[in-house]
């Protein structure tokens, strides 16, 4: 069953986001990012500029490259080539998400996105998935707990 943790009150998702990549990749996780297609094409770019130091190899789904790159960016799951953690910035329940053994729900810190994660936070629950929450509000800005 996946393993659900919420990372709530995010104030900057994108680059949480990708500090949260950085560290997975760096402990060896293959990577999918779930978003509207807006939302990874802002990603795509800020992966590529938020650390002079790091080079995170990562791509579209639609790329003849995603089947060996460990990052994939994908506004639909049903044929990511991997399934090992998922990182959802959707306000929607991915609908493949059970075919991860991970999931990471980014939450931002404004009224409509607090609702909506709440939301799926409630309907994890109702079907019984194992969840944690993480108030990243809470904790030092330059922190990204995986």
């Amino acid at each position: 069953m996946t393993r659900i943790d919420f990372h709530s009150n995010v104030p900057d998702k994108l680059g949480y986001v990708c500090r949260l990549i950085r560290k997975a990749y760096g402990a060896g996780q293959k990577i999918v990012v779930h978003a509207e297609p807006a939302v990874l094409a802002r990603l795509d770019a800020q992966l590529w500029t938020f650390s002079a130091l790091d080079f995170l190899p990562h791509c579209g789904l639609d790329s003849p490259h995603a089947a060996e790159t460990p990052i994939v960016l994908a506004a639909a799951l049903d044929a990511v080539p991997h399934h090992e953690l998922l990182i959802n910035l959707d306000t929607r329940i991915p609908l493949q998400f059970a075919s991860f053994e991970r999931m990471i729900e980014v939450v931002g810190g404004d009224a409509d996105d607090r609702a909506a994660g709440r939301e799926r936070y409630r309907q994890y629950r109702e079907r019984g998935y194992p969840l944690a929450h993480h108030d990243i509000g809470q904790r030092n800005p330059g922190d990204a707990g995986a």
